[in-house]
């Protein structure tokens, strides 16, 4: 308990910090505001100066000037506007909380007391700093420090000082609403506050309440490939967006939000994510799904969608269907690529390009081009060169064809509209000069889809090539009849411009070594959330494809939906073998924040063979478990339910295994609140009640659960476990799991203390 002269004193404080920030609003505002007519001045003042006399060489040389200068003028008075636009927001957010840490440290003799916010603030009267940006370095020691002796980073080294005092508040309209000294990072004060919350429609940032060993992780800067395996609730997405402003803020001069991408599991978790780097003051990363990234690349078929597989997954999956994925989903397949390709005698498969039905170049042409090159050349090297000289023959073809007597016909036909578009304001000093010219034009106009066929590797049959590939293989526990037949699905697939999604990655990884291209070299960070949902394969050809990059990969062995198993066992081994020579550093987040005790202590039973999962302390009412005997009892029970936690909450969420599950009981529900059925092409969260199959809400949290039809029948397998674990671990406050009929044994053979048995609802 503080005196209340202690608490006076810290309200004073916040209330001068806050009149400060008010103050420098009011100042950056006039500023902002004399910028933007400035630069409206300049623009206008642009114009005039562009259009001095240029028909002497002197005047055009000053007018050039002049022109350059007034870009200069414009540029900096451009950036001169969003340096203070951008201040005039970091006050904004500041003089609704100003900070919400204190530290008290000594360095010898000499003792100073620092205030801990989501930027930095100073009194420009002065000089004084009245808010620490929590990314500082000496901001470390409110995260990492106890009481006692503490080291932080400078830029001269280590510094050692003693940490006498960590004080933590929570403000709120200029009040200090909760106010407490800990030894720890955050105490249990703050988090129950935050985590005994309703949930958001956006995510939020988690400054105030970061970790110890979330705050290890954000700050790694040496890692190449940096790991986060945390359990659900542990808050690694939220970890992860404050690692990215950390480094944004750690390397500002290196590194820019345009250099950074994220892979997200879909478009509505990239839509939850968004206000996080905002609201600290940075710009968003871009994003991208993985069914994006691949259609990106190869634009001209369609890619199988992930979600679209586990729907049909659930319909069948054999095991030796699932054995055949394992292997097309293997870093073992990527390497056989690689060494097929790096063999001496490699040759790619080529195509003869048609025109009307007839061959302009034909395949072998390239055949003979590519045996000439030099056997010292690597094979991106050849295929260039290839493709210039096939350009070169096509030149040539175009040359010729300005004297064939098709080509002179049509030159007889052109319409005077034709005529003045091939010309285009080109003058001749001859007759036999201008028919040359639109020779040439309309040859090279009748050859353009070669040369744009050329161009786009289309002389390449990339389809051949991996079929051949494929066929000179023989991957282990599969039978060979079961490999011609998947093969033969391949190129199937191919002739309705149709790619599967095993076969994406390794595709893709064949036409890059063949052609040398589908690298970017501009990307510095790269982060993967959910990682257990991509295949060995997979993130093996991102990290090609993205060479440069640093690796910041996160997920949940038990949120495996999709049974990559990338997480399972022995992880580090594996990820040495999938990044070799790379650093990396691996972290395990086993706190779970999310749920309630009980709704976590539940959703770990289904999974006894998973890292232990340890649940915040906080109480709340035990899941449970309802039986319909009817479908029409199950819809009734589902809206009643539906019904009866709006009361009480804000976001409700019906979660089904499939996306039809979901339109079904969308179809049925009768609730006095919004309804909202998501699906793949939803960007938003809504209040009310959302309904969706279970794959759409990973990373997402809701106030209330509905589990829908968790029967015997639809969760039968090990791999269902891993659906139902999910469900659960979504829920922040209630869950409710129905059933019709017989329950699924993954829940009935819990512990009865985990769950109750709920009577129907009234």
């Amino acid at each position: 308990m503080y005196a209340p002269k202690e608490r006076e004193a810290e309200e004073q404080r916040v209330h001068q910090v806050v009149a400060t920030i008010q103050r420098e609003l009011q100042q950056n505002q006039t500023k902002l505001l004399n910028a933007a007519q400035e630069t409206r001045q300049i623009e206008l003042t642009y114009g005039d100066t562009a259009k001095i006399n240029t028909l002497e060489v002197d005047d055009r040389m000053e007018t050039n000037a002049a022109v350059q200068q007034q870009k200069q003028l414009v540029a900096l008075a451009v950036e001169n506007q969003t340096i203070l636009a951008k201040r005039q927001e970091r006050l904004k957010r500041l003089a609704q909380s100003p900070y919400f840490g204190r530290i008290d440290i000594a360095e010898g003799q000499e003792q100073d007391t620092l205030y801990i916010g989501t930027a930095t603030l100073m009194d420009e009267n002065d000089e004084e700093f009245l808010v620490y940006d929590w990314r500082s370095p000496i901001a470390g020691v409110y995260y990492n420090g106890t009481l006692g002796s503490v080291t932080y980073p400078t830029p001269l080294g280590p510094q050692q000082v003693a940490l006498q005092r960590k004080r933590q508040f929570t403000i709120k309209a200029e009040q200090i609403t909760n106010m407490f000294d800990t030894d720890e990072t955050v105490g249990d004060e703050v988090l129950q506050g935050v985590l005994g919350a309703a949930a958001s429609l956006y995510l939020q940032n988690i400054v105030a309440t970061i970790q110890r060993e979330q705050n290890e992780i954000i700050r790694n800067t040496t890692a190449d490939v940096l790991v986060v395996q945390g359990v659900a609730g542990s808050g690694k997405t939220s970890t992860i967006l404050q690692r990215l402003a950390y480094l944004l803020y750690h390397s500002r001069k290196q590194l820019s939000a345009e250099q950074v991408i994220m892979f997200s599991p879909n478009h509505l978790f990239s839509n939850y994510i968004s206000q996080v780097l905002p609201s600290l003051g940075e710009k968003n990363m871009r994003q991208v799904t993985l069914h994006e990234f691949f259609e990106k690349r190869l634009w001209e078929v369609q890619v199988e969608n992930q979600f679209d597989r586990f729907e049909k997954d659930q319909r069948s999956l054999p095991a030796s269907a699932q054995r055949l994925r394992h292997f097309l989903e293997s870093t073992e397949l990527m390497t056989l690529i690689k060494q097929q390709v790096d063999r001496s005698d490699f040759c790619p498969e080529f195509t003869d390009l048609l025109l009307a039905g007839e061959p302009v170049l034909t395949r072998a042409q390239m055949q003979t081009i590519w045996q000439k090159l030099p056997p010292t050349l690597t094979i991106a090297d050849k295929y260039q060169r290839t493709k210039n000289q096939l350009i070169r023959l096509l030149q040539r073809r175009v040359r010729q064809a300005v004297s064939e007597d098709w080509l002179q016909e049509q030159l007889e036909s052109l319409s005077e509209l034709d005529y003045l578009a091939l010309i285009e304001d080109t003058e001749f000093t001859a007759d036999a000069d201008e028919r040359y010219f639109l020779g040439k034009k309309l040859a090279q106009k009748h050859f353009a889809p070669i040369y744009e066929a050329i161009y786009n590797d289309f002389f390449l049959d990339l389809t051949q090539q991996y079929v051949g590939l494929l066929q000179q293989i023989t991957p282990p526990g599969v039978t060979v009849t079961s490999w011609q037949e998947r093969t033969l699905t391949v190129v199937s697939n191919f002739e309705r411009h149709q790619l599967a999604l095993s076969d994406t990655a390794p595709i893709l990884y064949l036409r890059d070594l063949i052609t040398g291209g589908g690298q970017n070299h501009q990307i510095q960070y790269l982060f993967i959330d959910e990682m257990q949902d991509y295949s060995p394969a997979q993130l093996f050809y991102i990290h090609h494809a993205f060479p440069l990059a640093k690796l910041t990969l996160l997920g949940d062995a038990a949120q495996d939906l999709f049974a990559h198993e990338t997480l399972q066992g022995e992880l580090l081994p594996a990820l040495k073998q999938l990044f070799p020579r790379q650093k990396i550093k691996l972290y395990s987040l086993n706190n779970s924040y999310r749920s309630t005790q009980q709704i976590t202590h539940f959703a770990s039973a289904l999974l006894p063979n998973a890292p232990q999962i340890l649940a915040f302390s906080r109480p709340g009412p035990r899941p449970k478990l309802l039986v319909c005997q009817r479908l029409i009892e199950l819809n009734q029970q589902v809206s009643q339910a539906c019904r009866e936690l709006l009361t009480r909450q804000t976001m409700v969420a019906v979660l089904t295994k499939t996306q039809q599950e979901a339109e079904q009981i969308y179809a049925t529900l009768q609730v006095d609140a919004p309804v909202t059925l998501m699906t793949e092409q939803t960007h938003h969260l809504q209040t009310g009640v959302m309904i969706m199959p279970i794959y759409l809400a990973k990373g997402l949290e809701f106030d209330a659960v509905i589990g829908y039809n968790v029967s015997a029948e639809l969760f039968d397998s090990a791999n269902d476990a891993h659906i139902l674990y999910t469900i659960a671990s979504r829920a922040m406050h209630e869950l409710l799991l129905i059933s019709l009929g017989q329950p699924t044994a993954l829940i009935t053979r819990l512990d009865q203390d985990l769950y109750e048995t709920a009577p129907p609802l009234q």
